[in-house]
């Protein structure tokens, strides 16, 4: 298995690219070009590496992944979870969600994420992790939001 490392903030633009590249199959989902993901700063990325627990894979010299976990009140919030399009499908989004939750865990009595409804996939992914939907959230006409809650 590849192995899962702390991003630097020398990282942020590669993950930023790697972001723009996953989640466009997202943005055209929902037909929607300015989904949080793709119109993110690099500056915010390094403020998200500075601040949070960013975590990346890295093969023959590319990062291939990358998650985010921060800590909340009593849960840790996971988000931004990203795989290379050519990667994804080979265990890598299940690697990186395990990695954040087990850095995250010691301090936590849950763990919290969102993602819309047409986003089969990943309510798969999460489904299989462990998560359990707690609501639903209509963001816009287009998009509602499912968050899920997994315990630590």
């Amino acid at each position: 298995m590849t192995p899962i490392e702390r991003a630097r903030p020398e990282d942020a633009g590669e993950i930023l690219t790697l972001q723009r590249a996953a989640y466009v199959v997202e943005a055209q989902l929902y037909g929607d070009p300015f989904i949080a993901p793709l119109v993110e700063s690099l500056e915010g990325l390094r403020g998200a590496i500075a601040s949070a627990t960013v975590l990346k894979t890295v093969e023959s010299g590319r990062i291939v992944g990358s998650v985010r976990g921060r800590l909340g009140e009593r849960s840790g919030l996971i988000g931004r979870l990203v795989v290379a399009p050519d990667r994804q499908g080979q265990g890598l989004g299940t690697a990186l969600m395990k990695a954040v939750e087990g850095e995250l865990s010691p301090q936590v009595e849950a763990f919290d994420l969102f993602t819309g409804h047409l986003s089969e996939g990943n309510l798969r992914l999460y489904r299989r992790l462990g998560y359990r939907e707690t609501r639903r959230e209509r963001v816009h006409e287009h998009l509602t939001m499912v968050h899920m809650r997994k315990p630590a």
